[in-house]
């Protein structure tokens, strides 16, 4: 048996862009092992509580776990569950491959006899402290400390050493870097088995808990997309586990198109600091003359992510503002309100269920009796104005709230939840009118995943971000597989991109008009103007952008979608769709596409100043044409 003590990590794994841009390097941080009296108290105390209470008691070896853990195998007939002690980690961290078998844990057993005999327990807790995987390439507590909060290991606090004891059991799931939420409600489960276990009182308990946590900055500063890789990176710990990650010298292969990420950045920063020159202007952020910093209130973040329409490829990821003050991606991790960019969603399920976009809406004012959790609920118009008679088609283009609720009681909260989770969304949405105005809360990368299945035919893809891993010699370990399944008929995904096209073209998104491309889709501005939205898409492009304040604050008024986000939008979607050859969306061979009045929804006579060209099932096309001048009514023909 190698001494322990010698035992040493190695090996580089590097992420490339699949434009073969180099985005990071990542390797363990270095390791600078501490004796066990310079880690606090409570550190010690918080691993041995989490991690293995009987610790100082036992053999080394939870001998009825292993027998569990082998019975449970081998029902399964495959590894299903684990069983490890300290001792046991560390003797399949430093001895034993990641693969997982009866074998395996019998060898770990063994070798956990060897530790126990030949170290004390203070030592193999040291042994053990020194060498784990804390996340984020940081094997150690000395790593660890200096790698989340820029300090040596002895000077953490109570609420640091619980936030760190809490990581060896999943590092990628409980790091503050990749879901700080998660990472405190660990913490303070660390915290009450410490306090169960007499370790610490009720009123320290109590003061830890209230604690902030105050993240080290500055991680990754030489890397580029630092958003898209922790995301990338997240995903190879899960698939890989860390040792392997950190250790082995793997090459990377990711989904990302570097041009159109830089595009992404800049686009961002420009949005930014042009919504930020308005806030204050208006008295939102107070601009600190010595310092150069604002106050008043929180700085707006932003968020963008483009995929690949066909696949899901993740082509740009933009998580906030500044990854070295924020790592959290608002892309991928927050969950907002979508505003009016959920509604064609709901009418994605109309179109499936027998409806067209020249069916005619009453916008006026109305009472859904016992409508949002038994109290009666009048819905209004974001304008504060009716318009009568409406098409669906104009309705959705100018982006009238009341029709678009009529139209969810006519198809059915359930049922259009049914249809939102079967074209991606997978946070929880909740089944009452206003789930038609965007009040559920989804994630910005799950919503525009969702808008991919217009352009793509009606078929439903699941976002990835690598397309291939290598070992060190250069042998494929690891291949993407693309995960698409039919979710709406290609005649409804041609309807909807057509009405969302009447959107750019005369509706919220007019503004992209200036691309001079084929584009659609839809603005979104929640209630007292807290998030701005804008989800679009070409042929072969689907971008999203968010922009808002972390803690719900207001950007202000008439920051809506449309002035917030589609700028923001626009400015990236020119720059990636530059290189790319012309085209326009493909009709199915079920639909036709005839001119409207758009008012109507009649066919179009020849005089006709409302005319537009639309899309319809054949069949459900209207036959008579409306009253602007002559024509002949198709009914009779």
């Amino acid at each position: 048996m190698r001494t322990l003590e010698t035992f040493k990590p190695a090996a580089v794994t590097r992420i490339y862009s699949a434009d073969k841009e180099l985005l990071a390097e990542l390797f363990t941080q270095k390791r600078v092992p501490v004796p066990l009296d310079m880690i606090p108290d409570y550190l010690r105390q918080g691993v041995v509580a989490t991690e293995d209470r009987q610790f100082y008691e036992h053999a080394g070896v939870d001998l009825k776990g292993i027998l569990r853990a082998i019975i449970k195998d081998i029902r399964a007939d495959e590894f299903v569950e684990g069983a490890s002690t300290i001792t046991q980690q560390l003797a399949k961290t430093l001895f034993l491959t990641p693969r997982k078998s009866i074998t395996r844990k019998l060898k770990e057993a063994f070798l956990t006899f060897q530790i126990e005999r030949r170290y004390t327990k203070d030592e193999i807790l040291e042994l053990y402290l020194n060498q784990v995987y804390f996340g984020s390439g940081a094997y150690g507590v000395q790593a660890a400390a200096n790698t989340f909060f820029g300090k040596p290991v002895n000077a953490l606090t109570l609420a640091e050493c619980a936030l760190v004891a809490g990581m060896p059991k999943s590092p990628s799931r409980y790091s503050p870097l990749v879901n700080k939420s998660l990472a405190l409600k660990r913490q303070a489960v660390v915290l009450k088995q410490m306090a169960q276990n007499g370790m610490i009182t009720e009123e320290q308990l109590t003061a830890a808990n209230a604690s902030p946590l105050n993240l080290a900055k500055g991680e990754y500063v030489s890397m580029k997309a630092p958003y898209f890789v922790a995301t990338v990176r997240n995903f190879l710990e899960k698939e890989f586990g860390g040792s392997r990650l950190y250790r082995t010298g793997l090459t990377v292969y990711t989904t990302l198109n570097y041009q159109m990420q830089r595009a992404a950045e800049k686009a961002v920063a420009k949005g930014i600091e042009r919504l930020s020159a308005r806030m204050k202007k208006h008295g939102l952020l107070i601009q600190n003359q010595e310092e150069g910093e604002t106050g008043g209130q929180e700085n707006p973040q932003a968020a963008l992510v483009s995929l690949d329409a066909r696949q899901g490829a993740i082509l740009a990821m933009v998580g906030g503002t500044d990854f070295r003050e924020s790592p959290f991606n608002r892309a991928s991790m927050a969950q907002r309100q979508p505003g009016s960019a959920f509604k064609p969603l709901v009418y994605a399920g109309a179109m499936e269920n027998g409806f067209a976009q020249n069916y005619v809406m009453w916008d006026a004012p109305v009472v859904f009796k016992g409508a949002e959790e038994g109290v009666d609920w009048t819905p209004e118009n974001f304008s504060g104005k009716f318009k009568g008679e409406m098409t669906l088609r104009q309705a959705l283009a100018v982006s009238q709230n009341i029709p678009a609720v009529k139209l969810l009681n006519k198809l059915g909260p359930s049922t259009a939840v049914q249809w939102a989770h079967r074209m991606g969304i997978e946070s929880p949405l909740q089944p009452n009118l206003s789930l038609v105005l965007g009040t559920s809360e989804v994630t910005l990368l799950e919503l525009t995943a969702t808008y991919a299945v217009f352009p793509n035919g009606g078929v439903g893809t699941r976002p990835f971000a690598v397309l291939e891993v290598l070992d060190r010699e250069g042998r494929s370990i690891w291949r993407a597989r693309p995960q698409m399944r039919s979710v709406l008929s290609p005649e409804t995904a041609a309807i909807m991109t057509d009405m969302l096209q009447a959107v750019v073209q005369s509706g919220t998104g007019r503004a992209a008009r200036r691309i001079g491309r084929p584009l659609a889709g839809k603005t979104g501005t929640t209630d007292s103007y807290r998030d701005a939205l804008f989800v679009g898409f070409s042929p072969t492009v689907v971008a999203g952008v968010w922009v808002g304040l972390d803690h719900y604050g207001i950007l202000g008024e008439k920051e809506t979608g449309a002035r917030a986000a589609l700028p923001i939008w626009i400015d990236f979607m020119e720059q990636a769709l530059a290189n790319r050859p012309y085209g326009d969306f493909s009709l199915p061979e079920g639909v036709v596409k005839v001119r409207i009045d758009v008012e109507s929804g009649l066919l179009a006579s020849e005089n006709c100043p409302n005319a537009v060209a639309a899309v319809f099932r054949k069949g459900t096309e209207p036959k008579q044409y409306c009253k602007h001048g002559s024509g002949t009514d198709l009914e009779g023909l």
